[in-house]
């Protein structure tokens, strides 16, 4: 008899996954928003995720003598300060390098999301009570000036007028480096004085990669990652951020998802196929889309489908960039790899 997983994921004993905690209330606690547990018969994982200790305590800052260091990124060279009190964040993955060394508290100001939850629910509810800045992609120049950050950390580089006026207000570093997430964020972490932390960091995440895959027998199962938008279909390669994860933990793809990312048609879902599907929907207008497709004749033909094998999982996390995100797919993995969807 196989094993059944409750539509509910549990939460990996191996990768405890939590938020971040400190002051803020229990009403903002109780604000997260929770799903229901099965989409167009897909389990819904993490809808139980523990986020109260996903930002650890501060790290230490860099060794080394001076008030400042010098860090190279994807917009040239900053001269930032060795130990930052005053941060601002214009973006997710910049969020996620700050509470991944600790230094959630520290921020003044940050850009936010569109939409009812200003920021991923997976950092935890104290996230949210950060002022915001404006929204990803359009900072508002005004707000950050007046929260007087003694640095600022990005991902995308600006145009040259908004990048001008930034490093006018603060030393600005952005992580959009070639390389892969662990490198970018090695450099958002830089930038932050926490180089050292971010390496010690990425050593304990592939550890607990291995890890979660031995317990697994990640090897034995090729899982396919399937993502929609209002008006496309995607399936996500060995390059995206949610493929170098499956990767550090051993889960092997289907022969047809090796080479890269790509798109599929809704008449022609057959190398959206694997032992497993994990589908994530961008917004609402994606989870509408999504549920129009997994609904259709040609997605339920498909093995994954038949043998109750596909999972929901949260885009912020599968679509996102990071360590915390990283160790959060660890913790979807651990709840879902080897389970089957009840009913």
């Amino acid at each position: 008899m196989p094993r059944k997983l409750f539509a509910v994921a549990a939460l990996s004993a191996v990768v405890l996954l939590a938020g971040c905690s400190g002051t803020e209330s229990d009403d903002a606690a109780n604000e997260i928003v929770r799903t229901t547990t099965v989409i167009a018969g897909a389990g819904v994982v993490g809808v139980e995720r523990d986020t109260t200790k996903a930002c650890p305590t501060p790290s230490f800052p860099d060794q080394g003598e001076g008030s400042t260091r010098q860090v190279t990124h994807a917009g040239g060279e900053s001269t930032v300060p060795a130990d930052p009190t005053r941060i601002v964040v214009l973006s997710t993955q910049a969020l996620d390098t700050v509470c991944a060394v600790g230094l959630w508290e520290r921020v003044v100001g940050a850009a936010t999301l569109p939409g009812a939850q200003p920021q991923p629910s997976y950092l935890g509810t104290g996230v949210l009570l950060i002022p915001s800045v404006g929204t990803v992609g359009a900072p508002d120049i005004a707000k950050i000036a007046e929260l007087d950050p003694d640095v600022i950390l990005g991902s995308t580089v600006p145009d040259k007028a908004v990048a001008e006026q930034l490093s006018n207000i603060a030393p600005t570093v952005y992580d959009s480096v070639d390389g892969g997430w662990k490198r970018q964020f090695g450099v958002g972490a830089a930038g932050l004085g926490r180089g050292g932390a971010a390496i010690k960091a990425v050593e304990d995440y592939q550890v607990a990669a291995r890890e979660v895959g031995a317990a697994l027998a990640s090897e034995q199962t090729q899982a396919s990652i399937v993502r929609f938008t209002a008006d496309s279909i995607s399936v996500q390669g060995p390059g995206s951020f949610a493929g170098q994860v499956l990767a550090d933990a051993g889960v092997r793809r289907p022969p047809y998802q090796r080479e890269g990312s790509f798109d599929l048609a809704a008449d022609d879902l057959k190398r959206a196929e694997g032992d497993i599907i994990y589908v994530s929907f961008a917004g609402d207008d994606g989870k509408d889309h999504g549920i129009d497709v997994m609904e259709s004749d040609e997605w339920e033909d498909l093995g994954a489908t038949k043998d109750k094998r596909v999972f929901a999982v949260d885009d912020t996390i599968w679509s996102g960039s990071g360590l915390v995100a990283a160790r959060a797919i660890l913790t979807d993995l651990s709840g879902s790899l080897n389970g089957y969807v009840s009913g």
